[in-house]
């Protein structure tokens, strides 16, 4: 069974049934085998492509549907009953009304009907989405949708086909053009306005445009050509203030007037073509039009039909005929003029021409006709009905007469102005001239109405076009046309019973049109076949240029006409003569009629017409008495002179090479006959046609009978084939119609993939599952960006993915159904458990009652038993303890005995062998003490001889200061080299200073340097004060150490007496000197030994150390290194510095610089240089007060350990001496530096008195940097003083215990050793925390970055899924996103260290307290020397009484304004200032004028800041964060104005000091409502620009975007994809939504707006959007669904928890949302039976009656598990929405349509904000 459809026009031969062919739809097979089964037994099958081999195999039992001819409907549907075998010569199919049929197959084509699409495919918006396309597809799909769901547009690929709805639709009106202005072709529903704003756009874009509106009378071209100029004149507007869109629209209802009349098909029927260029301007405003007009029937002026009328503007002037200014014109009714009576139905049904006359009359004025003009072109058209009336009299039969007193001719020749006896003549009689003379011959009473007839069409034409030239030059703009649209109302293809000339020249345009519509939809389909490197072949196509040939072609039908017109006896049958001795018999085109010889036929592309030849000539002609025209050029009528002065315009003005050939050439051109003017302005309309990108809209006359919403289908299928609908779908199927997108192939049929099969590469994973499923490679093809599908292929996937759900939804079932038969039969287990359970439990209740008696009858048993056996037991028992007593007393009187004689004996045998071992121990002990003292007597002698020796020889004294002077030099080096260091720093910082200076001086200018200079004097000025404090800090330490050095004297005296005691000690010769050498003697092997270990222990740890050092160094040098290439590799343009750290820098001083740049390795992100320098003194001072604390701790031991230096007083006076003479120079280098430190002080205070305000480069800044460096250096030579004096202490503690060697060297070295190793250990150890620190801050860095990197893939895999386009797009929006976020946390940062400059500058003005105090405290110490106070007195400052008043000069409003609201910027406000700074410096003027008493001060003052808002809002409305910015403050200010205008309402919340700030002089109420206008407009404006920002993510966000990728999916579509006009566009999702919501809240909260006007906002906001997404479902079928219904629940799930993350659940934004969310409710519930309607009805509260049925109508189900909503349903739900409405009392919901205009933007009232505005006080 193949599925094949008719052609598009009848076959004529062999070329018919080639189209035919090639016009078969393919459906590819489910399985393989079948396939190979069909190909084996049937070979020719498969031949071409697209045959009907395939479609064999889909059908099916209980599946197949195909169409059926029919004679009424057209096709019928069926359904297959039986199994088909190849080779069967009928079909068994049943009808839906339940008729069997068989229906028979012809056996030379073996041509199969074609097959029915997918109930899912049915109604689709484009015709080519469907998979068979076909005919009978095409006509069920239009007929489903104009009569089941009331839509009258449908696409069919390029094409827009339009159906005559015959009623009033409200689908035209200003909201429907706002809510398609912008959006993409492909995204709305198709509409006329959806090609108007095509053609903009692209006109915008690239090229002009053009739309060309065709179709037969009825069928509503007018009014699209219309509609579509409304909407550019609505959306483009003009370019001044001329209003030229509405002078451009007022040009159709003259034109109507004039050129439009009623028809048997049509009361409003166009009689002319017409072609409209609206001209645009650069800015794409409109400028102005043209038209063109085409073929008038003028036949109409003297003839009409039955039930016909003649042009409007007859009828309109006979209702209009009892007006005073139509008197003259002597009318009256239509029934009395011929021209106006022959129809026999003057009168239309719903039209007072009286009402259209008033709209013509003012059309004509718009266009700037005046009334003058007007009525000459009344009288000229009165005239002509009184000219029809004008009868003629027979004289003869070659003759003819008017009478004398013909009432029409007389009014007629004074309405024209000529005179009666030459009109009268002249219609009766004709001039003839020859070569010779000239004769006048009487006319006949047939030819004589034929010349008044033509006199009366002749002078309606050229009224016809002076109104078009009028018209065309009200219309012409002065300014150069930059592009232009182009609008084509021409009639469509037409056969009637009887086909004349009209006919003719009507149909040879619709071929020429139909030529360039063949070659267009041609061009377009291999255009994408090869952007898309499509392998594609020749598309054969009808192609109608032979027909064209035969009438236009040379020596054609029209050139034989224009021939036969030319011959003297020329006649309409030598005419058709010649027609059939031409073209019969060489043209196939061509025929000629079997019963007439006065016709012929021509085969056009929609149909055979057969053409009556009769009149042909005579129309061709268009003759018209000369002489008549000559009355009429003697008329002294104006307007008449002027329509037939350009006759003679002709002849005038050409300009040609000779005089002799000039009345030649004039008169050939006038005589041009109307087939030739006709072809020539033809060939111009394709010309400009073909320099255009054109439109298609193909109106369609659904009946007859013009019956509202009701279509004939045998007229719509002829309809059909004349439009090209048909043609366009034949051109696709022989292609590959259907395309996707590989996303969107993916999301569609992901359901075929198994997990494995999914591939990050979308098109490897498409063709995979194409292959795997499709084996046939030839049905589809893989394009670039998309897969192409030959017809048929989609209507097998879609029955592969239905297969597949039905299998998912049969094993869903099968799983629930499981569950609930298990969840029953447990159940019934438990109940049965129950029961057995109960029943068990009564028989266990009788069996322990059973139990229990046995038991107690045993119990009494045994207790009797026991009773019995216990008696006798006792007897026995009580026999047996007598017996065992006596025994055991026995045997333990036997064991004490033996125990005491041991005990004896033990007791000897101890004391004898104690005695022994007492006698052995002493006698061993006087041994050992005897040898010992020989041992030490001889040491001591020995030692005594060499201390003696060794106390009188200098050398020694030499040996023990070596180290000193060695460590001394060493320390004086380190001094200069420091100080060298320092001095090159300062003359660097210096020359750094006076180049930055000199940079400053020539960049700024005068007045600049000035204004800098001053800043810079405050800066420097603030920066004193901490020099002060370190100067302070310095001062303490010199403090410090002055107690220090008089505690190191005290020690030194008490060192020096005991020194001398020891000396005296000495002298005596005593046992100590033998004593000591002895122990001398012993100790010094064990300690040299012992010291020489230690010193190889602390030389390899030290060693350990340093190396353990250098690795650390270098690997930390690594790390470094690898951070910084991971990341610069990691984030390419994204590593920033601090902000607050440059700026810092930037007010550092030299010295705060040198002192950075020595630390710049330990404190890499100081804050502030001062607080650096500061911070490192501290530091410094507790490392001395430790080491104080440890040499305190060191004296108390000393002390502690006097009384053993006496002993060992000799030993250590040589030491002694040499640390006396150490503590000598200590003292005086500190005595000397404290002088010197004493003169810098006392230079620093004179140059700090001298100069006021020291800066970089000055003599006081330099003297304060020296003393900044030396205190530095002396700071450092200080600690390594302390580390000095501490090992000496320890050295000391050494000697006290008698720990030295013979000449302490040893102990020297390693006490030195000892403390270098524990300085570099501490060094170590800090550079190791360092160390740390820092790589805690790689790996978080680290970290962070691999977390970006982490977001980053995560990004870039969720990209991948989306086109190449939109993954350009998204990655732009991330990366927006992300740098918004960065410069967020940056404003964040900014935030922080702004507070913390203020909370330091805070700290420096109480460090500059304190240094002035100290001055101060200094300064009286010179005067008056005295003991210094411990704590310094503390100045407090009164507290003074501000007024809360700013005064300015008089005339300075102007520049106070520009600096607080026209240059000001929000943003630096908010964050650096309080957000209302302007407000309240604005009031603090206000109230020192009102103090003043200055009335014309507040005035200027209060408008100066009105118009200056009003100016900013003007100048930067646009931008949201300054409209909100001015809101928030115009609010403030109107709060303060109220707050303390001393009004009673106003000041009861004041305290008494606010109170007493209120105005006193002025009531300032009008200017408060002023105020409270200007905010209602700024909040206004606000909402403007949120609307503007939210407008574009609204639809794509809420409706577009798809959160659940594969889960929904998308229904196949055609040509018109969406986004198909722009596809650069930003690709939004609902997040996008929040994140711009976020930011307008952000910015809100920022400039400190008021809460409750903050929650009117996000009211508002969510209006907008439920406004617009529900504006967007009610205008686009595609969005109606249940898959589409989940989608926006979610959506407005993630609205909701937006709100509750910024705390406003309660605002009422949630009520906003409740229409858009019970529309989802409405798209996801039941809709079938009585109680669904009910429940629907109760449900839809927020929505209207109208919103509701248009989503019922317009659901539309995207799987097959759908099913679409009946009729009778949704007529049940208008019934009932009526009683609800009613009950309701009623209540009336608005309408979500988002408006335009200012008045309609703000849904909530008004007196709401103003009521907001007034909440705010300033307590």
């Amino acid at each position: 069974m193949s599925e094949e459809i008719e052609g598009t026009r009848p076959a004529v031969g062999e070329a018919a049934h080639e189209e035919q062919q090639e016009m078969d739809d393919t459906v590819l097979s489910p399985e393989k085998a079948e396939e190979v089964k069909l190909k084996a037994r049937f070979p020719h099958l498969g031949a071409k492509p697209g045959g009907s081999d395939l479609l064999r195999k889909r059908i099916q039992k209980g599946y197949a549907r195909v169409w059926l001819p029919d004679a009424v409907e057209a096709w019928k549907p069926a359904e297959l009953t039986k199994d088909y075998t190849p080779g069967d010569r009928a079909l068994c199919l049943q009808l839906e009304d339940g008729t069997n049929l068989e229906h028979k197959i012809d056996p030379q084509t073996n041509s199969l009907p074609p097959l029915r699409n997918p109930d899912i495919l049915v109604g689709e918006n484009d015709l080519t989405a469907l998979s068979y396309l076909h005919e009978p597809a095409v006509l069920h799909n239009l007929k489903v949708r104009f009569v089941e769901s009331k839509i009258i547009y449908t696409y069919c690929g390029i094409v827009l086909v339009a159906i005559n709805p015959y009623e009033s639709i409200p689908i035209y009106d200003h909201d429907i053009i706002n809510a398609y202005s912008g959006q993409n072709m492909g995204d709305m529903d198709p509409h006329i306005f959806a090609v108007a704003e095509e053609a903009y756009k692209q006109m915008a874009r690239s090229r002009n445009q053009s739309i060309i509106v065709s179709g037969e009378s009825g069928a509503g071209k007018t009014v699209s050509a219309k509609y579509a100029m409304r909407y550019f004149a609505t959306v483009s507007g003009s370019s001044s203030e001329a209003n030229v869109e509405e002078r451009v629209l007022a040009s159709s209802p003259i034109m109507e007037a004039i050129g439009n009349a009623k028809t048997t098909r049509n009361d409003n029927s166009s009689r002319f073509g017409k072609y409209i260029e609206i001209g645009f301007d650069k800015n794409y405003h409109i400028i102005g039009a043209n038209m063109r007009t085409y073929l008038l029937e003028k036949s109409r002026v003297v003839f009409q039909a039955t039930e016909e009328r003649n042009y409007h503007i007859f009828y309109q002037l006979c209702a209009s005929s009892h007006l005073p200014e139509f008197k003259p014109l002597q009318l009256g009714n239509a029934d009395d003029f011929h021209c106006t009576n022959q129809g026999g139905s003057p009168v239309i049904e719903g039209v007072d021409d009286a009402k259209e006359m008033c709209s013509t009359r003012k059309a004509f004025s718009l266009l700037g006709i005046n009334e003058t003009y007007q009525m000459d072109l009344f009288q000229i058209l009165a005239a002509l009905l009184h000219l029809g009336n004008v009868e003629v009299e027979e004289r003869s039969a070659d003759s003819s007469t008017i009478l004398p007193d013909n009432t029409h001719l007389t009014v007629f020749c004074e309405l024209m102005g000529v005179a009666y006896q030459d009109m009268s003549h002249w219609l009766c009689h004709r001039k003839l001239k020859t070569a010779t003379e000239t004769y006048v011959k009487p006319l006949s009473k047939v030819h004589a109405i034929n010349a008044r007839d033509a006199l009366a069409k002749h002078i309606y034409a050229k009224l016809f076009s002076w109104i078009v030239d009028h018209i065309n030059e009200a219309l012409r703009s002065a300014v150069k046309q930059h592009s232009f649209i182009g609008v084509l109302d021409i009639y469509g293809f037409e056969t009637f019973h009887i086909n004349s000339f009209e006919q003719f020249c009507i149909n040879y345009a619709n071929e020429k049109l139909q030529q360039q519509f063949n070659m267009h939809v041609f061009k377009l389909e291999q255009e994408e076949y090869m952007k898309e490197d499509i392998p594609w072949t020749l598309i054969d196509f009808y192609d109608n240029h032979p027909c064209i040939n035969l009438i236009e072609a040379k020596m054609g039908v029209l050139d034989l006409l224009d021939e036969e017109c030319k011959m003297p006896k020329g006649s309409d049958d030598t005419w058709a003569q010649k027609l059939y001795n031409t073209f019969l018999k060489k043209s196939d085109l061509f025929d000629k009629p079997r019963m007439s010889n006065k016709a012929f036929i021509i085969l056009h592309f929609a149909d055979k017409v057969e053409y009556q030849c009769e009149g042909f000539l005579e129309k061709n002609k268009d003759t018209v008495n000369e002489e008549q025209i000559t009355v009429l050029k003697l008329s002294k009528f104006d307007l008449l002179l002027e329509l037939f002065s350009d006759e003679e315009k002709p002849a005038g003005s050409l300009t040609s090479r000779s005089k002799m050939t000039r009345p030649v050439q004039a008169q050939r051109d006038h005589k041009k006959t109307v087939g030739t003017q006709f072809r020539n302005s033809l060939h111009l309309l394709m010309e400009t046609l073909n320099g255009t990108t054109p439109h298609y809209v193909r109106c369609i006359k659904p009946n007859d009978l013009k019956s509202p919403f009701m279509m004939d289908p045998m007229r719509a299928v002829q309809q059909l084939r004349a439009c090209g609908v048909l043609e366009t779908i034949r051109i696709s199927a022989a292609g590959f119609p259907s395309r996707w997108t590989y996303q969107e192939f993916f999301n569609r049929y992901r359901v075929l993939m198994k997990l494995k099969d999914i591939l990050s590469d979308r098109k490897q994973t498409c063709r995979n599952v194409l292959e795997k499923w499709v084996q046939d490679q030839d049905k589809y093809q893989f394009g670039k960006s998309k897969i192409f599908f030959r017809a048929g292929q989609v209507a097998y996937l879609e029955k592969l993915r239905s297969d597949k759900l039905k299998k998912a939804c049969v094993r869903i079932q099968k799983t629930i159904r499981c569950w609930l038969t298990r969840k029953r039969y447990l159940r019934m287990r438990q109940a049965a458990i129950t029961i057995q359970k109960n029943t068990r439990g009564y028989q266990a209740r009788c069996l322990v009652a059973f139990l229990r008696r046995t038991r107690a009858a045993v119990i009494i048993q045994r207790n009797q038993r026991m009773l019995v056996a216990r008696r006798r037991y006792q007897q026995q028992r009580s026999a047996s303890i007598t017996m065992q007593r006596l025994l055991r007393a026995y045997q333990a009187r036997q064991t004490y005995r033996k125990l005491l004689y041991e005990h004896k004996v033990l007791t000897i045998q101890r004391w004898v062998r104690g005695w022994l071992a007492r006698r052995r121990c002493r006698r061993s002990l006087r041994a050992v003490v005897y040898l010992q003292s020989c041992v030490r007597r001889m040491a001591a002698r020995r030692e005594l001889r060499k201390l003696r020796v060794e106390a009188r020889s200098v050398e020694h004294f030499k040996k023990l200061n070596v180290g000193m002077e060695n460590k001394i030099m060493q320390l004086q080096r380190k001094v200069d080299e420091q100080h060298k260091e320092n001095r090159e720093l300062s003359e660097r910082l210096r020359t750094v200073e006076r180049s930055r200076a000199a940079e400053s001086e020539r960049l700024g200018g005068e007045v600049e340097r000035l204004r800098v200079a001053e800043e810079e004097s405050r800066v420097k000025a603030d920066g004193v004060p901490s020099l002060l404090e370190q100067l302070s800090f310095l001062r303490q330490e010199l403090e410090t150490t002055r107690e220090e050095k008089e505690a190191i004297r005290e020690e030194a005296r008490t060192y020096r007496v005991d020194t001398e005691k020891v000396t005296q000690l000495l002298h005596s010769p005593t046992n100590l000197d033998r004593e000591i050498g002895r122990a001398n003697t012993v100790a010094q092997a064990k300690v040299g030994m012992q010291l020489e270990s230690d010193i190889r222990e602390e030389r390899d740890h030290y060693q350990s150390l340093l190396s353990e050092y250098t690795r650390l160094k270098e690997r930390h040098a690594d790390l470094k290194e690898e951070m910084t290439i991971s990341v610069i590799t990691n984030k390419p343009g994204r590593r920033r510095t601090d902000s607050n750290h440059s700026s810092n820098e930037s007010e550092g001083t030299p010295s705060s610089e040198s002192a950075e740049g020595r630390n710049s390795s330990d404190a890499p992100h100081q804050d502030a240089v001062d607080m650096a320098v500061l911070l490192k003194l501290q530091r410094r001072v507790t490392e001395l007060e430790q080491d104080k604390q440890t040499l305190q701790r060191h004296l108390d031991k000393r002390e502690e350990a006097q009384q053993d230096q006496v002993k060992n007083a000799e030993k250590q006076r040589t030491a002694g001496r040499a640390e006396l003479d150490l503590e000598a120079l200590k003292r005086q280098e500190l005595e000397s530096e404290n002088k010197r430190l004493k003169t810098n002080l006392a230079e620093l205070r004179q140059s700090l008195t001298s100069t006021s305000s020291p800066g970089p480069g000055s003599a006081p800044y330099n003297v304060l940097l020296e003393q900044l460096n030396s205190s530095n250096e002396e700071l450092e030579v200080r600690k390594e003083e302390v580390l000095l004096l501490r090992s000496h202490m320890v050295r000391q503690e050494v000697l006290k215990h008698n720990k030295l060697n013979e000449d302490g060297e040893l102990w020297l070295a390693y006490d030195g050793l000892k403390e270098t190793n524990s300085l570099l250990v501490s060094q170590l150890q800090v550079q190791d925390r360092r160390h740390e620190e820092e790589l805690e801050e790689l790996r978080e860095e680290v970290l962070r970055v691999r977390e970006e990197n982490r977001q980053q893939q995560q990004f870039l895999s969720q990209s991948l899924l989306l086109p190449q386009e939109a993954r350009i797009e998204a990655s732009l929006h991330h990366e927006i996103t992300r740098l918004t976020s960065d410069n967020l946390d940056l404003m964040e940062q900014q935030e922080k260290q702004d507070k913390m400059i203020r909370k330091l500058k805070k700290q420096l003005k109480v460090y500059v307290k304190r240094v002035e105090e100290y001055e101060a405290g200094g300064q009286m110490e010179r005067v008056a020397p005295g003991p210094e106070p411990r704590s310094p007195v503390g100045i407090t400052r009164k507290e003074r009484d501000f007024q809360g008043m700013l005064e300015y000069r008089r005339g300075d409003e102007s520049k106070l304004l520009k600096s607080l609201v026209v240059e000001l910027k929000p943003r630096g406000v908010a964050v650096n200032f309080l957000p209302g700074l302007p407000a309240y410096i604005l009031f603090m003027c206000l109230r020192h004028a009102d103090y003043s008493n200055d009335d014309q001060r507040v005035s200027v003052l209060l408008n100066s800041t009105i118009n200056s808002i009003k100016g900013v809002i003007k100048r930067r409305g646009d931008d949201f964060e300054t409209v909100s910015f001015w809101l928030a403050n115009t609010c403030r200010f109107l709060h303060c104005l109220k707050q303390y205008s001393g009004e009673e309402a106003f000041v009861k919340n004041n305290t008494p000091r606010q109170n007493e700030h209120c105005l006193c002089n002025f009531d300032l109420s009008e200017y408060r409502q002023v105020l409270s206008d200007l905010a209602i407009q700024n909040y206004q404006q606000l909402v403007r620009c949120m609307e503007e920002a939210l407008q574009p993510m609204i639809v794509p966000g809420m409706l577009e975007h798809e959160n659940f990728q594969g889960v929904l999916g998308s229904k196949p579509t055609g040509l018109r994809k969406r986004t198909s006009s722009c596809p650069g566009e930003a690709v939004y999702t609902v997040d996008s939504i929040l994140q711009q919501l976020s930011l307008f809240h952000a910015t809100l909260i920022q400039h400190d707006v008021d809460p409750e006007l903050i929650k009117q906002v996000c009211v508002q906001q969510f209006y907008i959007i439920c406004s617009v997404t529900l504006n967007n479902l009610l205008l686009r079928k595609d969005m109606c669904s249940w898959s589409k219904g989940l989608q926006i629940r979610y959506n407005v799930w993630q609205l909701e928890e937006w709100l509750e993350e910024k705390g406003l659940p309660d605002c009422g934004a949630k009520e906003m949302l409740e229409p858009l969310i019970q529309a989802a409710q409405l798209l996801q519930v039941k809709k079938k039976t009585d109680e669904d309607a009910q429940a629907l009805c109760t449900m839809c509260s927020a929505l209207t009656t109208l919103q509701i049925v248009k989503v019922l109508t317009l659901y539309t189900p995207v799987i097959e598990f759908e099913e679409r909503v009946s009729i009778s349903f949704i007529r049940t739900i208008q019934v009932r929405s009526l009683s609800v409405c009613t009950l309701l009392s009623r209540i009336s919901f608005f309408i979500y349509i988002v408006p335009t205009s200012l008045s309609c933007s703000l849904s909530l009232p008004l007196s709401l904000l103003s009521l907001s505005l007034s909440l705010f006080s300033l307590n």
